[in-house]
């Protein structure tokens, strides 16, 4: 697995010089952020440990859409529409593909 990541991470730090959006998925939450690599600093994030996103007591494929969509909205109003997605260690399939597809569909590009 940590080949995979290196791998990934290498080629949206090193190769792109767009802000990256990192997923990550543990066995109850889904957070994603955007970060600046060149700063250092996180400029967005969403998480399903958000009291907003929490209370709704969702499934999580539907909280994995709610989370893209979240994320979409508030990078976009920060004036950013092309990001590299890092997907980390984890496969392009399930709830990442979800969270990336529900991103794209607000206006996100990568």
């Amino acid at each position: 697995m940590k080949d995979r990541k290196q791998r990934v991470r290498y080629k949206t730090k090193n190769v792109s010089n767009r802000n990256r959006l990192t997923v990550f998925r543990s066995n109850n939450h889904i957070y994603a952020q955007l970060i600046d690599d060149k700063k250092g600093t996180t400029l967005a994030s969403s998480s399903s440990t958000e009291k907003s996103i929490k209370d709704k007591k969702l499934p999580r494929k539907e909280l994995a859409q709610l989370i893209g969509k979240s994320i979409a909205k508030k990078i976009i109003s920060k004036g950013i529409d092309k990001v590299a997605f890092d997907r980390g260690k984890y496969k392009y399939h399930g709830l990442i593909k979800i969270l990336a597809d529900s991103a794209r569909s607000e206006g996100l590009n990568f």
